[in-house]
């Protein structure tokens, strides 16, 4: 199998050495609102974060109205327990008709703009809008008609794994693949509304990486950003969080997502934990910490002596800074006598015994 762990954008590049790829999901957290679906984009663009992604669907591309018993969200959900699903999607779904104005406003402040669609009519209206990726959600990982038409389009794919099993992943990266998508990025995920770090399996990051040879990420539902910069410091090369622009406000998702504060903490955080795996492993001091040896601990002369005193314990003792005998040499300095005076503060050397 030939090697494909870097993903290249017009305007970025996601795998392994490359900054991590940070994904803001709006999804429903606009809460219906254009005005604040462009100020979440605002917000998002001020974090750092290399994406902004929506979803695009409506109800009745993604499901139809009806009340039976498959079509409710089981009962002890945390947060949609009992819910019509037709209803459901109403609420969270982003309109077709702004599209077009939150990928400007991204584009516009540097974020990459791209989004899952969940049907045919979906990919061929995002087609129109230029987007240079897709991701398909962790459901659809089994719709291979979906996943070969996305493939067609001939641009890189992220695909997110939740519940997925192995010949599941095979099965969805092999139908992309075949349909001439030229990049595949798996994300590891749980897809669980909101995720317990107990069940994050942030080892499938390692297990997926060889198993397809193809970059892999993290899709993140647990709270705060902790197993999001784990993840990066196992090799997550993106990680996608659902963003909202305060959780107080309600709406879908917003229980389990960040607010803008709490992705620009997750970016710098991320960042950090790849940057300090990949320094590798060394002994002996670093450029930085050079100036800090200066201060390990050596044999001063801690009270004055005039030629004759003998070295004891209360006129010599190991202290901060560097400079003078190594602190082991004590016992064999210990009741030789100064050849000179010294003062206070004046470092034991050979000379001066």
């Amino acid at each position: 199998m030939s090697s494909d762990q870097t993903v290249s954008l017009q305007s970025a590049e996601i795998g392994s050495g490359k900054p991590i790829f940070t994904i803001a999901e709006m999804s429903g957290n606009h809460n219906g609102d254009l005005d604040r679906a462009l100020a979440i984009v605002d917000a998002v663009a001020a974090t750092g974060a290399s994406a902004l992604k929506i979803q695009t669907y409506t109800a009745d591309t993604l499901t139809i109205d009806s009340d039976l018993p498959p079509f409710r969200v089981a009962g002890d959900h945390d947060l949609w327990g009992g819910r019509n699903l037709y209803s459901l999607y109403q609420e969270a779904h982003t309109p077709w008709e702004w599209h077009a104005e939150i990928f400007s406003r991204a584009r516009a402040q540097g974020l990459i703009p791209f989004s899952t669609p969940f049907d045919p009519t979906s990919v061929a209206f995002l087609e129109d809008l230029g987007v240079e990726l897709y991701k398909t959600a962790s459901a659809e990982i089994v719709d291979i008609p979906l996943l070969r038409e996305v493939g067609r389009t001939g641009k890189p794919v992220i695909v997110s794994t939740g519940m997925a099993t192995l010949s599941e992943i095979d099965t969805a990266v092999t139908a992309l693949r075949d349909a001439g998508c030229p990049h595949v990025l798996l994300l590891a995920c749980t897809a669980a509304y909101p995720a317990v770090p107990e069940e994050a399996r942030l080892g499938n990051i390692q297990v997926l990486r060889e198993a397809f040879d193809v970059p892999v990420g993290l899709s993140d539902h647990t709270l705060g950003i902790g197993v999001a910069v784990a993840a990066a410091a196992l090799g997550a090369v993106a990680i996608e969080k659902h963003v909202t622009l305060d959780r107080a406000d309600g709406g879908v998702d917003a229980d389990f997502s960040l607010t803008p504060e709490e992705l620009g903490a997750l970016v710098t955080a991320a960042e950090q934990a790849r940057v300090a795996v990949a320094s590798g492993t060394a002994f002996g001091p670093t450029p930085e910490e050079r100036a800090v040896l200066a201060l390990r601990r050596s044999l001063y002369v801690v009270a004055d002596v005039r030629a004759g005193d003998r070295v004891t314990a209360e006129n010599v003792r190991s202290i901060r800074p560097s400079g003078g005998l190594p602190p082991v040499e004590f016992e064999r300095v210990a009741g030789r006598t100064f050849t000179r005076d010294a003062g206070r503060g004046t470092p034991l050397t050979w000379d001066l015994l």
